[in-house]
């Protein structure tokens, strides 16, 4: 996945969940960000970030979007527009092998009350694929999520009854940056979600992490990661 136009700037604050003071070219821009995680191990005054230029569209209230920032010499992509669209084009082209003759692709597919992020067919399966952006490391520890989030456990939940109505059901962790070797369950953040995520991957439902190559002008996936989904 490629932006179209990017700059460097210095980040200054985050008023809230949705904008950010940041310092380009000299100047202090209000700046939209693509996350509404609390981000706070990553957004420290200081830091250079990777901005979005999105003059092209007139409609905006910002020009920049804030996409990416720099962790030491690690570059971390932090928009959450980005997984669904990274997985959905590494699955259309091939380039995961997780599932094996997909016949058919479609984002954003009901089931009960949830909406999965991806809906597929294949020659003898139909499933779906919930996705889920990481931005968390320590240590060369990546973990999920960095904020509660009760909509995802849900989402979860009913992933298990969508595999015992006969789907093959999976949760796919994209890791927004190249650095991380291991992919935890943030059970200190979130019990509820961590465990919902245990008891699926014990019924049946796929549990897949994989690490993205970062770039400041886009994000790839990469390789798979080793997941421990113990507390």
């Amino acid at each position: 996945m490629k932006y179209t136009k990017t700059v460097e700037g210095i980040f200054l604050k985050r008023p809230n969940r949705f904008i950010a003071q940041v310092l380009i070219d000299g100047k202090e821009e209000t700046v939209h960000v693509k996350n509404t995680g609390r981000c706070r191990e990553l957004l420290i005054p200081g830091v250079k970030v990777i901005l979005e230029d999105c003059s092209h569209n007139p409609s905006r209230k910002t020009r920049y979007s804030l996409i990416a920032v720099w962790k030491g010499d690690m570059l971390v992509n932090m928009d959450s527009q980005v997984p669904n669209a990274v997985v959905f084009e590494a699955l259309r082209e091939g380039k995961v092998k997780v599932i094996e003759n997909i016949s058919y692709l479609k984002r954003e597919v009901t089931f009960g009350n949830s909406r999965y992020d991806i809906y597929y067919e294949s020659k003898n399966q139909k499933g779906f694929i919930e996705v889920k952006g990481v931005t968390l490391e320590n240590n060369h520890i990546s973990m999920f999520p960095d904020a509660p989030t009760e909509r995802g456990a849900k989402h979860v939940l009913e992933m298990i009854e969508a595999v015992k109505e006969g789907y093959r059901g999976a949760l796919f962790f994209l890791i927004q940056m190249k650095g991380p070797n291991v992919f935890r369950l943030n059970w200190q953040m979130d019990k509820v979600f961590s465990e919902a995520v245990k008891l699926a991957s014990e019924n049946g439902v796929e549990i897949f992490a994989y690490d993205s190559i970062v770039s400041e002008n886009g994000i790839i996936i990469d390789k798979p990661v080793k997941i421990d989904l113990n507390q």
